[in-house]
């Protein structure tokens, strides 16, 4: 029994140590908060860990025997930990390709815009006509603002091709954060008039904002959209600055 538990915990520690190592880059680099709420990761995580960290050790501990000759128990947890890599490729690939590169502000509402919403077209076009904005293997979440085209006709163009969140996708017509604030302050309004949350989120966001000392009733929010429920950001009027950010549920 001490040769099994002995096993099971090296084997447990080593994945658990990888795996975290793993997603501790991945989550410092580029899913910070809000990143990892809004891409709604949570499934590839929950795969990931269960077969890392809960059914690889499990096997092992299930098919260790002092009295299995080693050639055959080497062989056997070499199969598990195979399975286990598959596993964290897989995991690893989806988490890597759909990180956050930037969060754009663009008509009303802020979006997460992850590596795989930009296509390979789309990603040279931004590197031969707006290079600060440019996506790299390299690059870290960056905040933006993406109007639509001032000219009609690529305007129209634009919308009939990919429709309004088309630019979104689009680096090349990305500008400057800051540039963006007075069209942003345009936009706020009150949590009342917010079309992106229905009635009983509404009153549960409300509830949160009342419990961290904030009025309710200012114009002063847009909702924050990605992967799965909008996040509600409420802004500092005078800075233009978010000052926090409620989960829906």
């Amino acid at each position: 029994m001490h040769f099994r538990l002995k096993l099971f915990s090296l084997h447990l520690l080593s994945s658990a140590t990888v795996l975290t190592l793993i997603l501790g880059a991945l989550y410092f680099g580029w899913y910070s908060w809000p990143g990892w709420y809004l891409t709604g990761v949570t499934q590839v995580i929950l795969v990931m860990v269960c077969v890392d960290v809960v059914l690889g050790p499990t096997l092992t501990l299930i098919i260790t025997s002092p009295k299995k000759a080693r050639r055959e128990l080497a062989r056997d947890i070499g199969i598990i930990v195979a399975v286990q890599l598959c596993a964290l490729t897989y995991g690893s690939v989806q988490l890597w390709n759909g990180r956050p590169l930037y969060y754009v502000f663009s008509e009303n509402a802020l979006t997460v815009v992850q590596a795989y919403d930009i296509e390979d077209k789309e990603a040279d076009l931004s590197r031969q006509q707006n290079a600060e904005f440019s996506p790299h293997w390299y690059s870290l979440p960056r905040w933006a603002w993406a109007p639509l085209p001032q000219d009609p006709k690529e305007r129209q163009a634009l919308i009939s091709a990919a429709g309004d969140a088309g630019v979104l996708s689009m680096p090349r017509y990305y500008k400057p954060w800051e540039q963006g604030l007075p069209a942003l302050r345009d936009q706020l309004v009150k949590l009342d008039d917010s079309k992106f949350f229905v009635p009983f989120e509404r009153k549960k966001l409300k509830e949160r904002m009342q419990a961290a000392g904030m009025a309710t009733d200012q114009a002063d929010t847009l909702p924050f959209t990605g992967r799965t429920r909008p996040l509600l950001a409420v802004f500092d009027r005078s800075s233009l600055q978010i000052t926090r950010m409620f989960k829906p549920n």
